[in-house]
């Protein structure tokens, strides 16, 4: 216990709080929580760029548990804002393991269920909010929502906020909020966008970086399968599976919706163990139940589109596959992030076509460092890969050669030019071919 107590007692903070931190299991400060604290508690604003899985949520919770001391009042003194209902509802389970030996009175508010229950919470009286742009200004806008007491504000997962378009509810929110009052902003990534929504928001803020943007966690082993087709996809995934001891809770990403389901439906025919999936057409109950029995240990495989890649916050995921690469480059520092938390070691696999390597050199510029590539193992089956699946992966090519050159033509621009060139009996080729094709209808 003493050891606890030296680790956390460098912030100064009450006994309250350091009862939690033990009962959590908590035993050092990590590197941004050491970082970030003491300024936070000193009334900075506050720049925090950190990975997911560095404990930047305590980082930012210690200090607003301590500021805002007890329950006080009838409306919320602290708001907390995340890009997804998963996130929000991590956030305030782990402020109500934080807060459990104070009165303060926090809740969490989303979209994808009814706003009644929440509504009656803040009605009852609170200290913290936690939620999602839509929801808080959506009850806001109802009259049942007051800001006016509003002393802190945080922004967490900017740089997801930004790519969600959430940038109008944000400046929405900053609108109607006092204007003197401390702000945090946290984000794994610093693009263009967070970084002008960082000088329009902070005032002079301190920065605290642990790792150098969009990194990943050095407790992540990844590593790179080619895999020609969907087909190999699949063989591949399957033979992995098939070693329960090591692949015991495993989180697979796909880029869509479709592909998601279509995978859940392979993998509940074929593999072994209990599957799940969830993405944004799943019930908020579905989804929260789904991620529950996951975190419990009951499902072994969870399928899920980018929806789920914040806000799951379990730290005993053997692995992660990305079955689809991310087309969204920083998705990626996010979804492996879903393992080799809380300083558990994890391993990251991703699959890739031809097409998707024009993304994995994207993602290798952007987390300065290369993915170690994998054999296939020789058992695997390598299916030809189907004509349309090919044409497929030959257009996307295609689009990538053009993205970076505009001046490029590509194969089917060949394709299109050739079949309006002139016959030598006039008129167009293609008018020729269908006139043909008429005449034999005929």
């Amino acid at each position: 216990m003493a050891e606890v107590q030296q680790g956390f007692d460098q912030f100064k903070i009450n006994k309250q709080l350091i009862n939690a931190i033990q009962d959590m299991g908590f035993q050092t400060p990590t590197p941004i929580q050491v970082k970030a604290v003491p300024l936070a508690l000193a009334g900075h604003d506050l720049l925090g760029i950190a990975q997911t899985g560095t404990g930047k949520t305590a980082a930012f919770l210690l200090p607003i548990i301590m500021r805002i001391k007890y329950a006080q009042g009838q409306h919320p003194r602290c708001l907390i804002m995340t890009p997804t209902r998963e996130l929000a509802m991590q956030i305030n389970e782990h402020l109500a393991s934080l807060a459990k030996y104070t009165d303060i009175r926090h809740t969490a508010v989303y979209g994808g269920v009814g706003p009644t229950k929440q509504i009656e919470a803040i009605q009852e009286g609170i200290d913290i909010l936690v939620g999602t742009p839509g929801r808080i200004m959506d009850i806001y806008h109802r009259g049942e929502l007051i800001l006016k007491d509003i002393k802190i504000m945080v922004l967490d997962e900017a740089d997801r906020m930004m790519d969600m378009g959430f940038m109008p509810q944000i400046n929405s929110i900053l609108e109607v909020i006092p204007s003197k009052r401390q702000n945090m902003l946290f984000s794994a990534t610093m693009p263009e966008q967070v970084l002008r929504l960082s000088e329009d928001f902070l005032e002079f803020p301190e920065r605290v970086e642990v790792t150098p943007q969009a990194t990943t966690s050095e407790m992540v082993e990844q590593g790179l399968y080619y895999t020609p087709n969907l087909g190999v996809k699949n063989n591949l995934l399957l033979k992995l599976l098939e070693n329960e001891e090591e692949f015991y809770r495993v989180l697979i990403f796909t880029r869509t919706k479709g592909n998601a389901n279509n995978l859940y439906k392979f993998l509940s025919r074929k593999a072994k163990g209990e599957i799940r999936v969830i993405h944004a057409n799943k019930a908020q109950n579905t989804r929260i139940n789904a991620i529950e029995a996951f975190k419990a240990g009951e499902v072994r495989v969870l399928v899920a589109t980018d929806v789920a890649a914040r806000g799951i916050d379990i730290s005993m995921v053997s692995h992660v596959i990305n079955f689809d690469v991310p087309f969204m480059h920083a998705d990626y520092v996010h979804r492996i992030g879903r393992t080799g938390r809380a300083s558990n070691a994890g391993i990251a696999i991703t699959f890739s076509n031809e097409a998707e390597k024009y993304h994995i050199q994207k993602i290798e510029q952007l987390i300065r460092s290369s993915i170690p590539v994998l054999e296939i193992p020789a058992t695997v089956e390598i299916p030809e890969t189907p004509f349309e699946e090919r044409q497929d992966i030959a257009r996307q090519i295609d689009l990538q050669k053009r993205k970076e050159d505009p001046t490029f033509q590509g194969a089917f621009h060949e394709k299109k030019k050739k079949k309006f060139t002139t016959s030598k009996k006039g008129g167009t080729g293609n008018k020729g071919k269908f006139s043909n094709h008429k005449k034999r209808k005929r």
